[in-house]
C-alpha cells in the first residue's frame, strides 16, 4: 500500500495508470475510519483495478461552534486497517496542500443541499463540495464510493458531479450497521455506554416509519410524528429533524405515493447524529 502526501505525486501516478487502461475507483474519507469505511474499500477493489482512499479532516464542513478540533484523528490506526484490507493507495494531504495560503475559491453546492443539514450546519455542504471537488481533481478516479449514511451529502455531491460535468461516477453503497442496529458512525465513539443505548432510537424510529408505512398510513406527518414518539421516549436530547421527503429532490411531500426517505438529524449526549431509511410502498 502506497500513502502519497503530494497532491502532484498521487495524480501522477494515478494518471499513469489510468492511461495505462486500469480502472481506478476512490473513497474520500476524514479518517477516524470504521467497518463502514471498509466496507467502501472492498467495494473499489471488488469493481476496480485499483483502489484509493484519502484521508483529510476537512476545516471548511465544520461550522464554529462543531466539532472540528475534536474530531478522531486516528492515522496510524487507519492506515492499518486499509492495509488489512487491501487498499492500493492513500492519500493523506496537508492543510497547505488543500488550503495554501491566501485560498479564496469554493464551491456553490446545488439546491438539493438547501434543507436539512444544508438549513442546520450552514456552509456544511459548501466545505463538502469544495473538497471533494478537489480531490476528484487530484485522484483522477472513474468511479467513487460513498455511504447512504450521509444520504444528504451523496444527493449533493451526485447532483454537483451531474451539474459541473465531472467526468465520474457516483456510486452508493448500503449503510453499514452494528447488530443492534445503530448506523456506523466516526462519532459513535464520543457517545458513553448509556449515550450509546438511547443513540439506538434513530434506528428505532426508522423502523417504526416503515412499519406505519406498511400498515397503510400514507400521510408523511403521520410518519414523522411516529418516528418523533420513538425519539423522545429515548430520550434523546434535541431533535434537528425526523422528516419523510422526496427521496431525490429531498423537498416535502404531501402524500407517500411511491418509495420515499426518512432522515432523521438528533442530539444524544453533546454527540449530533443522523441517519436514513428509504421507505418502501409495497401496495
Amino acid at each position: 500500500m502506497d500513502v502519497i502526501s503530494n497532491p502532484l505525486t498521487i495524480f501522477s501516478q494515478l494518471d499513469y495508470l489510468r492511461r495505462e487502461g486500469k480502472r481506478i475507483g476512490i473513497v474520500p474519507t476524514m479518517g477516524a475510519l470504521h467497518e463502514g469505511h471498509l466496507s467502501l474499500v472492498r467495494h473499489a477493489k471488488q469493481a476496480c483495478d485499483i483502489s484509493v482512499a484519502t484521508i483529510f479532516v476537512n476545516p471548511s464542513q465544520f461550522g464554529p461552534n462543531e466539532d472540528y478540533q475534536r474530531y478522531p484523528r486516528t492515522l496510524e490506526s487507519d492506515l492499518q486497517a486499509l492495509d488489512s484490507v487491501g487498499c492500493d493507495f492513500v492519500f493523506t494531504p496537508t492543510m497547505e496542500a488543500i488550503y495554501p495560503s491566501g485560498y479564496s475559491t469554493y464551491v456553490e453546492p446545488p439546491r438539493v443541499a438547501e434543507r436539512w443539514e444544508g438549513a442546520y450546519r450552514p456552509g456544511h455542504f459548501r466545505g463538502v463540495a469544495t473538497i471533494v471537488l478537489k480531490l476528484f481533481m487530484l485522484v483522477p478516479a472513474q468511479v467513487a464510493y460513498f455511504g447512504r449514511k450521509d444520504y444528504q451529502q451523496v444527493a449533493v455531491i451526485s447532483a454537483m458531479v451531474r451539474d459541473l460535468g465531472v467526468p465520474i461516477r457516483i456510486e452508493a453503497c448500503e449503510t453499514i450497521r452494528d447488530p443492534d442496529g445503530l448506523a456506523m458512525s466516526s462519532r459513535n465513539r464520543y457517545l458513553s455506554e448509556s449515550e450509546r443505548v438511547r443513540a439506538l432510537s434513530l434506528s428505532h424510529a426508522l423502523h417504526r416509519a416503515q412499519m406505519m408505512l406498511d400498515a397503510g398510513h400514507r400521510s408523511p406527518s403521520e410518519l414523522e410524528q411516529g418516528m418523533r414518539d420513538v425519539l423522545l421516549s429515548a430520550p434523546v436530547d434535541s431533535i434537528d429533524y425526523a422528516v419523510v421527503v422526496d427521496p431525490e429532490t429531498l423537498d416535502p411531500i404531501e402524500s407517500i405515493q411511491r418509495d420515499a426517505v426518512a432522515l432523521i438529524a438528533a442530539r444524544v449526549g453533546t454527540t449530533r447524529l443522523i441517519d436514513n431509511r428509504t421507505l418502501v410502498r409495497r401496495t
